[in-house]
């Protein structure tokens, strides 16, 4: 792969212009005034006193309560300071992005604390009402999903080889083995997704979202049925067709360059793991309409997506550098699929803390290879997505974001199981 920068990484869709790379050095680019250390006791104060200290330009300290030991926000000019005080949520990721204010501590712990303490000051107020009303209008027509695709997914399969599983699995495995590799648990999650969607030999299942095509594959060759794949991502299509064809089973699956919203055709079951965060609520009914129109008399489905316990707005940060048009539902903004078509859900799994185990994996494999991303791309690249990593383990470690997994079929189908036991039933 040739190398690459942040600022051409975001080239294909109108963002932000990449944050600075020339980070000023420490305590050297001005004296913080009082006033500017009253904003940061008072930024403290409004972020819930986290147990945090913060280290000004001049070397002198701000600490929230019961601080002594905990992580340190260092802050390396007046300028980064100034930004930071008139807009944290944003501004944090593009500071720490540009070496302009780094943690002294454990990455992870020190997001935790600020997630779990900001939760109770974030949820009220004009300026979050909006943000929570613009948040779910993503408008994610066609188009727009496609160049939001390729910002994110398209960035190169070497890049993602160095530190998923030998599946190239991008979505929260399954940790029933507290002790499993990445490999054993992304193994266990798409034989649980299977189970959970009672696959039998011989019948069609349709994918929405299929990332590198591990699902679809899984599908055909352990449990016999005809997939028909979509996805939207050139890369992951690209590398699917040339695994099907290495493992000879394009009698059995089909990969289609194309979005969700042009599937047709007839299926038993239908799955989508890792796309719905993408859909936008606007288009949620659309999808439903979807289901509705393939699924046959009999049908069941599967919707595995990041959620929230209740509304509320994207990081904006993630949702201008990492994730355009994202946002995870609540499960009440989730019942827009199935309520107007007469889907009847039957079962909803929160596996949150599995997403933290998976998290773990990918971010220790992540650090293990910062110098291979710097070579691909740059430092300013290698420190966007550790803060990205690093955000999401902590906002799943501290329950605001969480993972779902929704099980349906069609209103009044009897053909349901009376328990969970065949989900947990060993394989013989």
């Amino acid at each position: 792969m040739l190398k690459q920068d942040a600022h051409t990484l975001t080239s294909a869709i109108p963002v932000a212009p990449p944050p600075s790379r020339d980070p000023a050095p420490p305590h050297t680019t001005g004296r913080p005034t009082f006033p500017d250390r009253w904003l940061v006791r008072r930024l403290l104060e409004v972020a819930g006193q986290p147990p945090v200290t913060i280290v000004l330009p001049d070397g002198t300290t701000v600490a929230g309560a019961t601080a002594a030991d905990g992580p340190r926000l260092v802050i390396r000019d007046r300028i980064a300071l100034q930004r930071l005080l008139a807009n944290p949520e944003y501004e944090f990721g593009e500071l720490y992005s540009a070496g302009r204010v780094d943690i002294e501590g454990d990455l992870p712990a020190f997001l935790d604390i600020i997630y779990r303490h900001i939760t109770a000051t974030t949820e009220k107020g004009l300026r979050a009402l909006v943000l929570r009303a613009l948040s779910k209008h993503q408008h994610n027509t066609q188009e727009r999903a496609r160049e939001r695709t390729r910002h994110h997914y398209d960035i190169g399969n070497d890049f993602y080889r160095l530190w998923l599983d030998e599946d190239m699995v991008y979505t929260c495995a399954y940790f029933a083995d507290p002790d499993a590799t990445l490999e054993q648990a992304q193994t266990a999650k798409l034989d649980y997704v299977c189970r959970k969607l009672r696959l039998k030999p011989g019948e069609r299942v349709v994918e929405a979202g299929c990332g590198w095509g591990a699902l679809a594959l899984y599908m055909a060759k352990h449990y016999g049925v005809h997939v028909k794949a979509y996805n939207i991502s050139q890369e992951q299509i690209a590398y699917a067709r040339e695994r099907v064809q290495r493992e000879g089973l394009q009698d059995h699956v089909e990969f289609i360059e194309d979005d969700y919203r042009a599937i047709r055709g007839s299926y038993d079951a239908f799955v989508s793991v890792g796309m719905l965060e993408h859909v936008g609520v606007d288009n949620f009914a659309t999808l439903g309409s979807v289901i509705d129109s393939v699924l046959t008399a009999n049908g069941r489905g599967l919707i595995h997506s990041i959620g929230r316990d209740k509304p509320g707005p994207m990081n904006p940060w993630i949702a201008r550098r990492i994730f355009p048009g994202a946002y995870p539902p609540s499960i009440s903004e989730m019942m827009r699929i199935f309520e107007p078509s007469g889907l009847s859900v039957l079962d909803i799994e929160n596996l949150r803390l599995h997403y933290v185990e998976t998290l773990r994996h990918w971010l220790a494999r992540y650090e293990a290879s910062v110098e291979r991303v710097a070579e691909m791309f740059d430092q300013t690249f290698v420190r966007m997505w550790r803060l990205y990593l690093a955000g999401s383990l902590a906002a799943f470690t501290s329950g605001e974001m969480q993972l779902l997994q929704v099980v349906f079929n069609r209103h009044g189908n009897n053909d349901v199981p009376r328990s969970r036991e065949f989900l947990y039933r060993q394989p013989s």
